[in-house]
């Protein structure tokens, strides 16, 4: 298992639970067919699916069909249950950049069945993210253009203030469902433009103020 490292500092941080949103920009629910949520849409991904900067997402032999979503990611620093609004942003360490990776033949057949997703996004290597910049370097995460290019070629581009639900709100109503531990992270949602990421492409995320993340993808075998 990697550990979460923040810039500027020799400290590791063991990674807890993953917790992600669905549908939090109103033009990737409208690409999916899907409604705009009312409440915040959560599933999980286990701990194992982590891949640092530079590393290799590999699709699993049962898996003709994987989809890039970048996303920005929070670091929680501090415990909480039922966390106000108000209070928050204080349980947010560090945000990066990260990487949602689906494998949407494997969704789409859950789906058809009414079965869980969860072997579509919890696979081993199913959660690129770049190293942390500590929150207090952030000036205003809900005004960070994303960026998501494959090969060189721009697929989603986005601003992180089109999300639906914004930090405070998310951090909310997730600890009103699980209790946040430091070392969780929290996948906000991506915007529009999901498409496929074949065998030996190469995908650079990016995020204004935060930093980039390189990853590569490869069949398993």
């Amino acid at each position: 298992m990697i550990h979460l490292r923040q810039v500027g500092s020799d400290r590791a941080i063991r990674p807890g639970k993953i917790i992600c949103l669905g549908r939090n920009y109103p033009a990737h629910a409208k690409e999916m067919n899907a409604e705009v949520p009312s409440v915040p849409v959560l599933f999980l991904k286990p701990a194992s699916a982590l891949v640092e900067d530079k590393g290799v997402v590999r699709i699993p032999p049962f898996s003709r069909e994987l989809h890039h979503e970048v996303e920005m990611v929070l670091l929680i620093g501090r415990e909480g249950t039922d966390i106000p609004e108000g209070k928050a942003l204080q349980h947010v360490l560090g945000y990066a950049v990260g990487l949602d990776m689906t494998l949407r033949d494997v969704q789409a057949e859950a789906k058809k069945k009414g079965l869980p997703w969860s072997v579509a996004k919890g696979f081993d290597t199913a959660a690129p993210v770049s190293s942390f910049v500590p929150a207090e370097h952030v000036r205003d995460p809900h005004a960070l253009d994303i960026r998501l290019s494959v090969n060189g070629t721009v697929r989603q581009e986005s601003n992180t203030r089109h999300m639906i639900f914004g930090i405070k709100r998310m951090i909310a109503y997730i600890s009103s469902v699980f209790t946040l531990e430091q070392g969780d992270l929290i996948f906000t949602g991506t915007p529009d433009g999901v498409g496929p990421a074949q065998p030996g492409d190469i995908l650079l995320a990016e995020l204004q103020d935060v930093g980039s993340l390189t990853v590569s993808v490869s069949q398993r075998g």
